[in-house]
């Protein structure tokens, strides 16, 4: 090697379009049709329909495992056709195209950006577009001229980051002097587990809180499913960074009943003690 950084050609991508139909098919066939050397790889189809937020939240925690060099291609968009903008952010490490929707609100506000465009030049689109699939039409081809080495600074015009739409904060609350998280449910895995907005690791130690949500026992956190016996509730810090209500080899979300947006509420008890009473969800 020459000391030089290899050329990475790494498309990325992530959409709610599910992969019954050819949706993602076709944009992989506009890309390599561009770029046949790119390297395409899927993070999920399966961000619920139209739900930014869960789109937002599962970009943030996937950005730190992406090698440098690599272009996201987000689309969750449920205001194709309309006036809401293309836009391409450069980072120092990676660069991200997603519709001006919030979708790049953890881009936008939590990484070091270098530029920011609209994307609008017709040489990186393809010649005829569809008034709803601007993810084959627009950001596919956009992100294939740029893995092949199309300048950032000629998609269209540059934006202030500024300038673009960022969603609410999705954090939790605490109250109580600090004797209390709430937060709510985000989503539910395939697996069942409801996956929280409340971040771990939690301050102090773990065994002094407890998990509540409507209709559950208060439960400890657990470190992991084997903590517990076959097909009983646990808390614990899950693998994005948050806490997660699961049911050991069982299905949290149809146990429980609890769907998206139903509120968690952490607390601090006086006696961290764990027994199995405190594990007991009957």
């Amino acid at each position: 090697m020459n000391g030089r950084k290899p050329h990475i050609s790494l498309i990325a991508l992530m959409t709610d379009f599910g992969t019954d139909d050819t949706y993602i098919g076709q944009m992989k066939g506009v890309i390599l049709s561009i770029h046949p050397a790119a390297n395409i790889i899927d993070l999920t189809h399966a961000v619920m329909p139209q739900h930014i937020a869960h789109g937002a939240f599962l970009l943030e925690r996937t950005i730190p495992f992406l090698p440098e060099g690599t272009i996201t291609v987000s689309v969750v968009d449920p205001g194709v056709g309309t006036s809401r903008t293309p836009i391409a952010v450069k980072t120092d490490r990676q660069i991200f195209l997603a519709p001006d929707n919030g979708l790049l609100t953890p881009v936008i506000a939590g990484q070091t950006i270098i530029a920011c465009s609209s994307i609008a030049n017709p040489d990186v689109m393809l010649p005829t577009q569809s008034a709803t699939f601007h993810g084959r039409d627009i950001f596919s081809p956009a992100a294939a001229h740029l893995a092949a080495g199309f300048p950032f600074e000629k998609l269209g015009d540059p934006l202030d980051p500024a300038s673009c739409v960022t969603l609410p904060s999705n954090g939790s609350r605490t109250d109580d002097n600090g004797r209390a998280i709430e937060g709510w449910v985000l989503f539910a895995d395939r697996f069942g587990n409801l996956v929280t907005t409340i971040d771990s690791p939690l301050p102090g130690n773990p065994d002094e809180w407890r998990v509540e949500a409507a209709g559950l026992p208060a439960l400890p956190l657990s470190r992991t499913y084997g903590d517990v016996s076959e097909g009983e509730l646990l808390a614990y810090g899950g693998s994005f960074g948050t806490i997660e209500i699961a049911v050991r080899n069982g299905n949290a979300a149809l146990m429980t009943g609890l769907t998206v947006n139903a509120g968690v509420r952490l607390v601090k008890t006086e006696n961290p003690c764990r027994t199995e009473t405190d594990r007991d969800p009957s």
